[in-house]
């Protein structure tokens, strides 16, 4: 209270309400557009910060990475094209809502979603920094482990109807994760001596190509393609179906908060692991892929809950929590400021400042997202026979720009032809991504423990936070080996 007069001095000010607007905007723009992400988007604003005060700044930075999480859903449920890794869980329930007639509803959704989680994840931040930060910093490689674990178990709740090919999809994407130079000895695994893999398959390329080039080949090799109906004149959300969401919004927003005060996570893990809590405690747990509001709910809980949370163990500890924290990490040290207890202590109004506009940004994302889904949502509008070579036209830019290769352009449509496949066989391409993504944690962190050990299996038991993911990962294998043989105990009499 003693700084209060400080703190409104420094936050009350044009150019923070400026930047905060600006910077969602840029945020959501990008993030709707396929290959461009939200970390993109930050790196190249960096560089027009240098002459903002501080707060203006990071508030700018900050209102673009919020933004981007939001507006990646946007493509994702309208033409089943991601605009951010995260998203990609979106679409599993929002592009059926969108083929139904329902796009403006599942836009709503996805939109309201991301504002509570966002104010969940800003008050977690505020008030849980130091306590947060301080469970963060007890994850060694074992907890990792056993985190990543618990994860992978989400798969089988994405796989669909069959789980054995939701397994087989998982154990591709797994040996496609492992392409590249060794991340211990630096020897090569299936290069094939192409300098290209060297660095792993990009993953832009494989996310546009597995989600996005199959509904461009269906279109074009079925006499009838897939259309969808006006978003405009869809049915909104009611309060019935927002009350009914809640629950799984709010379980999933403390989702991301835990995953996002984790240095190293991620915003596709906790969207992931949100959607798969959702659907295990849901009653409509049988139209989650389908179409159901509430999968889309969980999912954009979970992707933004972590925006906040990733910021805890920045201005705490001065760790990052992801890549856009660390070049935001980047914009303090350039402004001379150093997050950590030091920043509490020397520049707390500045601090407060920031809260204050951290909070007002997840007011202007209701407000943005609204407009966007407004004229966003007219692409659901335009015939099939000229947007999709647009989308085409833009998948293609967004696999070239991420590393300027040609390379990567064959990539995706390599993965392009994979995921028809996998259309075409039934196959849920959402365990190959979750495969892809988390596999290389698993291993780093396996053989991360296996070296500090010397290969003594005991630390894998090690302390309660290892416990408890043990305990979390058993849980979730029971479950689900119930559910598969209960739901066979239905379908017998049924056949």
């Amino acid at each position: 209270m003693e700084n209060f007069s400080e703190v409104l001095s420094i936050f009350l000010s044009v150019d923070n309400f400026v930047a905060i607007a600006v910077g969602v905007l840029v945020g959501v723009v990008v993030g709707a557009i396929p290959g461009l992400t939200a970390t993109m988007a930050v790196a190249l604003a960096l560089p027009f910060t240098f002459s903002m005060e501080p707060v203006t700044a990071i508030l700018l930075l900050i209102g673009i990475y919020k933004g981007g999480m939001y507006g990646g859903s946007i493509t994702a449920i309208l033409i089943r094209t991601p605009g951010s890794p995260a998203s990609a869980c979106t679409l599993l329930d929002g592009y059926p809502l969108a083929q139904q007639g329902h796009a403006k509803k599942a836009l709503k959704t996805a939109l309201y979603s991301s504002c509570v989680a966002d104010v969940i994840s800003n008050i977690s931040l505020i008030f849980f920094a130091g306590y947060l930060a301080k469970i963060a910093l007890n994850f060694g490689p074992p907890e990792y482990f056993w985190l990543i674990c618990f994860s992978l178990t989400i798969i089988i709740s994405v796989s669909g109807d069959s789980v054995v090919k939701g397994l087989i999809a998982a154990g591709l994407g797994i040996i496609v994760s492992t392409i590249g130079l060794d991340a211990v000895y630096g020897s090569q695994r299936l290069t094939f001596d192409s300098y290209n893999l060297m660095d792993r398959v990009s993953f832009v390329p494989l996310l546009i190509g597995l989600f996005a080039i199959p509904e461009i080949i269906e279109f074009y090799t079925s006499k009838v393609g897939p259309q969808i109906r006006s978003a405009v004149s869809g049915a909104s959300l009611t309060l019935a179906e927002c009350k009914r969401c809640l629950k799984s919004v709010i379980r999933g927003s403390l989702i991301g908060v835990i995953i996002g005060a984790i240095p190293g996570t991620g915003a596709t893990a906790a969207a992931f692991i949100s959607y798969s809590e959702a659907k295990r405690k849901s009653p409509n747990k049988h139209n989650f892929g389908k179409g159901e509001i509430e999968g889309v709910a969980a999912a954009e809980a979970g992707n933004n809950g972590v925006a906040g949370a990733t910021l805890i163990p920045l201005l705490s500890l001065g760790i990052p929590g992801d890549v856009i924290t660390a070049i935001i990490l980047g914009a303090f040290m350039i402004h001379g400021l150093t997050p950590g207890p030091v920043l509490f202590q020397e520049n707390l109004s500045l601090v407060y400042a920031l809260f204050c506009g951290i909070l007002l940004s997840s007011v202007v994302l209701l407000l943005v997202g609204n407009a966007a889904i407004r004229y966003f949502s007219l692409i659901a509008d335009i015939p099939k026979a000229i947007l999709l070579p647009i989308v085409l036209m833009f998948c293609v830019y967004g696999a070239y720009a991420v590393n300027n290769s040609t390379f990567d352009i064959g990539l995706m449509l390599l993965f392009g032809l994979l995921g028809f496949v996998f259309n075409r066989t039934g196959i849920v391409a959402a365990p190959f991504l979750i495969g892809f993504i988390l596999g290389p944690m698993f291993e780093d962190n396996l053989r991360r423990t296996l070296l500090i050990s010397k290969g003594d299996p005991s630390v894998f038991f090690r302390g309660p936070i290892a416990w408890f993911f043990i305990a979390l990962t058993v849980a979730s294998l029971l479950f689900a080996v119930h559910r598969y043989w209960k739901n066979r105990l239905v379908d017998v009499p049924a056949q």
